[in-house]
C-alpha cells in the first residue's frame, strides 16, 4: 500500500492549501479592505496554482496507477478515497495551470466589481468582467468535457455535484414545472381567504438580531469552538476544516431575513462539522456534492425551522429579546409569516413554493450562456423576461434582477440547480427522519435538534463521499432523488393535505 499511503499524504497537503484558500476567500468577502483586492487575487491564484501543480504532476498519475494496482488490499473507505482521488485528478489534469490562475484572478476581480455594480444597479459596469469570467468558464468546461466525455455544462456541473447531469435534472425540473404553478395558485387562494398575517414592525437592533442568531445556532448544534458568525453582502458558509465560517446580512427593519439566513447557513455548517473525523483531510471525507449540501441547509431552515412546533419555541425568544408583546409575535402569526406564499424579486428571500422558479430561470440562463446561445449583454433582458413569465413580476432594476446573486461573477457556473435538487433531497430526508425518530418533531417544539442532528450525522454527514448521492439517499430514505416527497410536503404545509 505504499503508493496509496503516499497519495494520502499528498492529498492531505492539497487539503491544507484548500483550507488556506478558504480562509482568504472568507476574509475577502467579510473584512478585507477594497484596496487589497488585487493582492488577494494574486495570493489566491498562487495557492490554486500550487495545488494544481501538486494534483496534476506526473508523480500523482504514477501513484494513482500504483495504488489502483494495490486495490485488493484496500478497505471500503480507502477504495472510495482512491476513487475520489482519481476523480479530482481527472478534473484538475483537464485544465492547464495558466487557465486555473487566469480564472482565479478574473473571478477575484469580478467579485469586487460586482459589489459596486449591485449597489448601483449598474450591469454595464460588471459586464466586461463577467464576460471574461464566462469566457474562461467555457474554456474550462470544454477542457474538462473533452477529458471526461461530457458536455461543457455537465463537466462544470460535475464539479459541484459529482455524477449529476442535465439529462437527470431536466425531467425533475419538468415535473416541478408541471405541478408547482397549480400548488402556488391553490396556496395563495387559501391564504387570501384568511386574515393577512400581521407584519413585524421594526426597528430590530442589529446587536439583538445577532444575539438571537447565535442562540439559534447553538440550538441547532453549531460548535462555536470550531466556527463563527460574521457579516457579508451575500450569506455563505466557508472557511476551513474545523474553522467553519458562516455569514448573514442584517436589516434593522426586517428580523426574519437575517435569522433565516443564519439558520440556512448553520445547516451547511452542521454538515461540515459532522464530516467523518478520520477522513477530513481526504477526498472521501468531503461532503458529497452541493445537492446534498443544500439539502442540509434546507432541512434546517425550511423543513424544521418553519414548522409550527419550532415557531412555538421561537416566539417567546423573540418577544423576550426585542421586548415585544402583542399578536404580531404570537407563534401562529410568526408561522403564517414564515410560510407566506408570495412571488418576490429576491431569490434568497423567496418562500419554498416559489423558490424553484428562481432556480429554473437561472438554470436556463446559465446553460444557454455556457452553450454560447445567450450573450452577457443580453442577460438583463432575458432575466427580466423570465421573471415575468415564471413569477409574473416586472423587474424594476438590475439590482433586483440579474445582479442580485454572486454566483456568476465568482465563477460558480453549474451551481444553481443544486439549490432545488437540495430542496427535493431535504423533503425526502426529513420525512425519513420523522419516521425513524418519533420524538423529532416534538423535540423541535422544545428547541431541541438532537434527534434530527443525530440522525443526519449517521445517515449523511458521517458518510462523507463514501457513496454517491443517490446511494446515500437510498440508504437513508429508501429511494433515489425524486419530486414526490417535496410535493407531499408542500401539499401538507400549504394546503392542509394529510
Amino acid at each position: 500500500m505504499q503508493a496509496y499511503l503516499a497519495l494520502e499524504r499528498r492529498f492531505a497537503r492539497l487539503h491544507a492549501l484548500g483550507d488556506a484558500s478558504g480562509i482568504l476567500g472568507w476574509d475577502a468577502q467579510t473584512l478585507m479592505p477594497d484596496g487589497a483586492a488585487e493582492g488577494r487575487a494574486d495570493q489566491l491564484a498562487v495557492l490554486k496554482g500550487l495545488a494544481h501543480d501538486i494534483l496534476t504532476g506526473p508523480e500523482t498519475a504514477d501513484l494513482l496507477a500504483g495504488a489502483e494496482d494495490e486495490g485488493a488490499g484496500l478497505d471500503p473507505w480507502q477504495r472510495a478515497n482512491l476513487r475520489e482521488m482519481r476523480r479530482a485528478y481527472l478534473h484538475a489534469a483537464s485544465v492547464p495551470r495558466d487557465l486555473v490562475e487566469a480564472n482565479s484572478r478574473a473571478v477575484s476581480r469580478s467579485e469586487m466589481i460586482w459589489r459596486q455594480a449591485r449597489q448601483d444597479a449598474d450591469f454595464p459596469l460588471l459586464a466586461p468582467a463577467l464576460s471574461e469570467v464566462l469566457r474562461l468558464q467555457r474554456e474550462i468546461g470544454r477542457a474538462k468535457g473533452e477529458r471526461l466525455g461530457l458536455t461543457p455544462y455537465d463537466a462544470l456541473l460535475d464539479g459541484y455535484d459529482p455524477g449529476m447531469r442535465q439529462a437527470r435534472i431536466d425531467p425533475l425540473f419538468a415535473e416541478l414545472r408541471d405541478f408547482l404553478p397549480g400548488l402556488v395558485g391553490q396556496a395563495r387562494a387559501r391564504q387570501a381567504a384568511e386574515p393577512a398575517p400581521i407584519p413585524l414592525d421594526g426597528p430590530f437592533p442589529v446587536d439583538l438580531q445577532r444575539q438571537v442568531g447565535l442562540a439559534l445556532m447553538g440550538a441547532v448544534g453549531f460548535d462555536f469552538a470550531r466556527g463563527r458568525l460574521d457579516v457579508s453582502l451575500h450569506p455563505f458558509c466557508g472557511g476551513a476544516t474545523d474553522d467553519v465560517r458562516i455569514t448573514t446580512r442584517y436589516d434593522a427593519e426586517d428580523v426574519t431575513r437575517a435569522l433565516l439566513g443564519v439558520l440556512h447557513e448553520t445547516g451547511h455548517a452542521l454538515y461540515e462539522q459532522g464530516r467523518p473525523a478520520a477522513w477530513r483531510s481526504q477526498p472521501v471525507g468531503e461532503a458529497r456534492g452541493m445537492s446534498l449540501h443544500e439539502s442540509q441547509s434546507l432541512i434546517v431552515e425550511m423543513q424544521a425551522c418553519r414548522s409550527r412546533p419550532f415557531t412555538a419555541w421561537l416566539a417567546p425568544l423573540l418577544r423576550e429579546t426585542f421586548g415585544r408583546t402583542g399578536p404580531a409575535f404570537d407563534a401562529e402569526n410568526l408561522y403564517r409569516l414564515h410560510t407566506r406564499v408570495e412571488p418576490g424579486f429576491i431569490r434568497v428571500d423567496a418562500d419554498e413554493m416559489t423558490y424553484p422558479a428562481h432556480i429554473l430561470l437561472r438554470y436556463g440562463l446559465e446553460t444557454a450562456m455556457i452553450a454560447g446561445d445567450l450573450a452577457v449583454a443580453d442577460l438583463p433582458g432575458a432575466f427580466n423576461d423570465g421573471m415575468r413569465d415564471l413569477l409574473g413580476l416586472h423587474v424594476p432594476n438590475d439590482r433586483l434582477g440579474c445582479l442580485q446573486d454572486i454566483h456568476w461573477p465568482c465563477g460558480s457556473w453549474g451551481y444553481f440547480p443544486t439549490y432545488t435538487l437540495g430542496a427535493l433531497a431535504a423533503a425526502q430526508l426529513f420525512r425519513a427522519a420523522e419516521d425513524a425518530e418519533p420524538d423529532l418533531v416534538p423535540a423541535l417544539g422544545r428547541g431541541d435538534f438532537t434527534p434530527l442532528r443525530t440522525w443526519l450525522r449517521a445517515t449523511v454527514h458521517g458518510r462523507g463521499s463514501l457513496l454517491d448521492t443517490d446511494a446515500i439517499l437510498e440508504e437513508a430514505t429508501g429511494a433515489p432523488l425524486g419530486t414526490s416527497a417535496f410535493r407531499r410536503h408542500l401539499e401538507a404545509r400549504y394546503l392542509g393535505t394529510p
